[in-house]
């Protein structure tokens, strides 16, 4: 069988001496989205973090699409096709919302502006607003800003930490639907959420961390239908 397109292996590590991750694997197929759910304090965040190089691994590897990417900084990984959207202080809030997605293009050195249109198609109040100051946006508005920003990278994988923390069920609703018409285009998602049914419900994989390591990973489907998993985890 092919290997993920995106893995990290047995990821061990944390901050200073605290270990947080005991041996986790996550991994997303090209085009999926695999979804990182669980209690809190259970690692979640901080396995995201590992992937893309914001953590010092004690062991384990990371490799896209085939390469070894381990020992590589989060800013060679975003050249390598990465982008990570963190759950805060995710956009430039004095810059209009065009201004912020400007910035996502900083490494390229092409024409953006098709980009930019797919990014006002798949989010088209963000066109009505982008002239706006970004900071005087709504909750969800921001996370389109922030999206559409990481998407201006042209990312292989996008990354996301919580990307429905604190909108309303309307809104994460309307964000989960943008997250699958992003993954039809062929990029792949791994995102952490709190709200785990309702993100099993879109995801092609899950994984379900406990305290640094991996207690289920099956797929969404498979996981919203275990009696334990919906019981100790989905609350019944």
């Amino acid at each position: 069988m092919a290997e993920p397109f995106l893995i990290g292996e047995n990821m061990t590590g944390g901050y200073g001496q605290v270990v947080i991750l005991h041996a986790c694997t996550l991994s997303v197929n090209k085009g999926e989205i695999a979804v990182i759910v669980g209690p809190n304090g259970a690692g979640k965040s901080t396995a995201m973090k590992a992937v893309f190089g914001m953590l010092n691994l004690r062991g384990g590897s990371v490799r896209l699409n085939g390469e070894d990417i381990t020992k590589l900084s989060p800013q060679a990984r975003v050249a390598k096709g990465m982008a990570f959207v963190p759950q805060t202080s995710n956009i430039f809030t004095s810059m209009t919302v065009e201004e912020n997605l400007e910035m996502g293009a900083f490494l390229r050195r092409d024409d953006i502006k098709v980009t930019m249109e797919q990014i006002y198609h798949l989010f088209p109040i963000l066109k009505q607003k982008r002239h706006q100051a970004a900071g005087e946006l709504s909750g969800g508005q921001r996370q389109q800003v922030a999206v559409g920003r990481a998407l201006m990278t042209q990312p292989q994988v996008l990354m996301l930490d919580e990307p429905t923390a604190g909108v309303s069920p309307i809104v994460m609703d309307e964000l989960f639907d943008r997250i699958i018409e992003v993954a039809r285009t062929g990029i792949s998602i791994l995102m952490v959420e709190q709200n785990a049914r309702q993100a099993l419900n879109i995801a092609d994989k899950g994984f379900v961390l406990v305290q640094g390591a991996n207690r289920f990973t099956d797929t969404g489907a498979a996981l919203l239908a275990d009696p334990e998993v919906r019981r100790t985890f989905l609350g019944g």
